[in-house]
């Protein structure tokens, strides 16, 4: 099942997304400047093999929902992240909260 809802984080608006896979879950938030999301986000392929693209991107781990996600560290970000003053460490609302 896939669920799509909006997300509202401090006034600020954002979509969430959940698609159930098989023993996990896909998560993301995102607006139309960039996103964070589970483990599953290759952020290596953004900084390497897409680095052209810029993509603003951040990746928790261990997030079991999207309100796990607001609460996690970032883990790893692409380095387009840093220009928006993404850091790793970051809390993924403080990271949404700079591209909005």
């Amino acid at each position: 099942m896939i669920t799509i809802n909006p997300l509202e984080v401090e006034g600020m608006h954002f979509t969430a997304i959940r698609v159930e896979l098989p023993k996990t879950n896909l998560l993301m938030i995102s607006n139309e400047v960039g996103y964070i999301m589970c483990a599953a986000l290759d952020v290596n392929v953004l900084n390497e093999k897409l680095k052209d693209r810029n993509v603003i991107a951040g990746r928790a781990v261990g997030v079991r929902t999207i309100d796990d996600l607001l609460h996690a560290p970032l883990e790893k970000i692409t380095d387009a992240s840093r220009s928006y003053g993404w850091e790793e460490g970051m809390i993924g609302k403080e990271a949404l909260l700079k591209i909005s």
